[in-house]
């Protein structure tokens, strides 16, 4: 219903309920539940908060993040069954969203058990799950990328299918991953991380 709001920053606040922000918009102040990075992270004045309404049987609520590639990874987690928005944010807590995709790609779910209160099962069940939900979109023919470095076709056919799961574009994705292979990044992992971060900024 809402993809951001844009507004200014006016309260933050960390309780036993979680860390939240306040933006005022045109005289409406929304409360949005946060992960404590967004938390420490978000600065005073003008800001941008990709956001998440959630719709229970006893509450509304909405869940704000400052890049967008976390809060299409919280949507894809909460998809999880057994993974609610308190999960969700501990795991994005734990982890940079690219970290999390390159556990789920590579199967390793004792890394995802680091996070507070996920044990062997629900990492595994974590995994099962997101990387069916990740790796099977039905993907247009593989993308060309613009590269003077050798890299597994693999590699770039992975990221795109997770990329292509978040939501982003063709075009977006060929320039994306074009600019994040370079020497030193040519997995799955470390062209997603990259990739992320050019298509957030």
């Amino acid at each position: 219903m809402y993809d951001y709001i844009k507004g200014t920053l006016e309260n933050k606040s960390n309780t036993s309920k979680g860390t939240f922000l306040t933006v005022e918009t045109y005289g409406i102040g929304y409360l949005l539940e946060t992960t404590n990075r967004d938390f420490s992270q978000a600065n005073e004045g003008e800001i941008k908060i990709y956001t998440v309404l959630l719709h229970r049987e006893d509450k509304m609520c909405l869940c704000g993040f400052l890049r967008k590639e976390d809060r299409d990874i919280f949507n894809i987690l909460t998809s999880v069954s057994g993974v609610g928005a308190k999960m969700a944010l501990t795991l994005l807590d734990e982890f940079e969203a690219s970290e999390l995709i390159g556990f789920v790609i590579d199967g390793n779910y004792k890394e995802i058990t680091r996070a507070k209160g996920v044990g062997p099962k629900l990492a595994q069940k974590i995994i099962l799950e997101l990387k069916d939900k990740l790796m099977n979109y039905q993907t247009k023919e593989p993308i060309k990328i613009s590269s003077a470095v050798k890299v597994d076709d693999s590699a770039v056919e992975d990221a795109q299918m997770v990329l292509v799961s978040l939501g982003y574009e063709r075009k977006e994705i060929q320039d994306a991953i074009s600019k994040a292979v370079t020497d030193k990044k040519t997995t799955a992992e470390e062209i997603l991380k990259e990739a992320l971060k050019i298509l957030s900024l």
